[in-house]
């Protein structure tokens, strides 16, 4: 079995993590516009969790954990305002079939 460092398992779970946290804020706006149910924004969130937990598993609170950390909270927020803020669809009918 090849060698794979711990640093780049790391580095690959804090992808993951932000890319989550992500969509747990997406979920999240969602959920607050009446659009989905709650329980998506619980999977999102717990997959958040168990990436964040094993990112500090080993080496404990360095640079690498507050920095994906603090990525995943502008990741959430990123997600929620993008989707609470979304532009309506554009009105095309006149351009397509006009009068």
């Amino acid at each position: 079995m090849p060698y794979v460092p711990m640093d780049f398992l790391r580095g690959a779970l804090g992808v993951l993590c932000v890319f989550f946290a992500h969509m747990s804020g997406r979920a999240a706006g969602a959920v607050h516009q009446g659009r989905q149910r709650p329980a998506r924004v619980y999977g999102w969130m717990i997959r958040t969790v168990l990436c964040a937990v094993f990112v500090f598993y080993r080496q404990g609170l360095d640079f690498i954990g507050i920095a994906v950390c603090s990525l995943a909270a502008i990741g959430f927020g990123a997600g929620m305002y993008m989707v609470t803020r979304q532009k309506p669809p554009e009105d095309l009918s006149h351009q397509i079939f006009p009068e």
